[in-house]
């Protein structure tokens, strides 16, 4: 039996926070013995470090209470333990066992990246064309009353033959895309010169747009480009992308309850943020319509450039989701023509587009 003094031994029973000055006996287990009473046998294959002040080896055992615990603060006892105790730090991690565990977090971490660069958006290509059209609808409800709430329901209906005219030039413009009836269009009153498309077949033009445009081939381009996301399914793609994208940063960043992700699909509907190539495909789609009819097609480029101003030199184009304005314009003034159909609107159509929200005519 090692007899101790003072405070060089202490004993915790795990039952109660008394703290017991304790003498130690090592023969073929621990004895831990109170006012000359052993009070506990410890297997040194169960003895365990636990965390402690320097200067104390603070001890737990597998096999006694789980609060119970046994401090030494003599320097010869712990030594003396310590060459018994052989499994002493098993449950510590050591340096090869950090390595380990570093290498494979940032294993796991790159693979998560790779996944979100590549790997959801190959799903949302997959996925996109495989969501029922019904559910693509009920969709582009939502979003609907999503952009109503944000820029507020003032849909156009001052102007009956404001109306007809935007009727027009979206049946032409439909029915030159092949596209059927079930597309619906409409202008709503904004100081943002923007058009969406949303899910289910819904395009919508802002009149601050229309405001703008110089005549009706510059708002016929814009409407094309809108309904080639509509053709490409973007916007479905769009909302798996950036859902599965926002979720695996959540994982990230510990946010696993999908919060995120309804967060971003909520931005993309509203926003109907596309990536650089599903700009380009509508802007191919939208050169290929205005072809059709025999309109220029570098029109939307012009307005397009006269709503952003020169984007060069504004930032970091390599992150940019579209295309520059000015680049837009060029590859469609490459792809122009003279034109051979007749005009899209008559110039009375026209000027009852640009007032069909009833603000005056512009």
């Amino acid at each position: 039996m090692a007899v101790t003094d003072g405070d060089a031994v202490i004993y915790f029973d795990g039952t109660s926070s008394r703290r017991h000055a304790a003498a130690l006996a090592f023969g073929d287990a621990l004895g831990i013995a109170v006012d000359g009473e052993t009070r506990a046998t410890w297997a040194y294959a169960d003895i365990r470090r636990a965390d402690s002040a320097p200067g104390t080896l603070r001890l737990s055992c597998r096999t006694a209470p789980p609060l119970a615990r046994l401090e030494i603060r003599d320097a010869a006892l712990a030594a003396e333990l310590a060459s018994r105790a052989t499994d002493l730090d098993e449950h510590h991690i050591g340096r090869r066992g950090v390595a380990k565990i570093v290498g494979w977090s940032l294993a796991a971490v790159a693979s998560i990246v790779l996944v979100t660069f590549y790997g959801v958006p190959l799903a949302a290509d997959r996925l996109a064309p495989l969501v029922p059209e019904s559910f693509e609808r009920r969709f582009g409800e939502v979003a609907e009353k999503q952009v109503k709430l944000v820029f507020g329901e003032k849909a156009c209906n001052a102007s009956p033959a404001g109306q007809a005219a935007f009727d027009k030039l979206v049946t032409k413009l439909r029915s030159a895309a092949g596209m059927d009836t079930s597309v619906q269009s409409s202008v709503m009153s904004s100081d943002i010169p923007n058009a969406l498309a949303l899910p289910g077949g819904k395009v919508i033009v802002f009149d601050s747009l229309i405001a703008k445009a110089n005549n009706p081939d510059e708002v016929a381009g814009v409407i094309a480009h809108e309904l080639g996301h509509l053709r490409n399914r973007d916007n479905m793609r769009g909302l798996i992308h950036n859902g599965g994208t926002s979720f695996l940063i959540g994982l990230l960043f510990g946010d696993i309850t999908g919060s995120t992700a309804v967060i971003f699909a909520a931005q993309t509907l509203v926003t109907s943020s596309y990536s650089r190539e599903a700009e380009t495909a509508a802007d191919t789609f939208s050169i290929e319509v205005m072809q059709k009819l025999g309109r220029p097609p570098k029109a939307m480029g012009e307005l397009m450039l006269r709503v952003t101003g020169k984007e060069g030199g504004k930032g970091l184009t390599i992150i940019s989701t579209h295309p520059l304005s000015e680049d837009r314009l060029a590859r469609m003034s490459r792809e122009d023509q003279t034109p051979k159909g007749p005009p899209l609107l008559t110039d009375a159509e026209w000027q009852a587009l640009k007032d069909i929200c009833g603000k005056g005519k512009v």
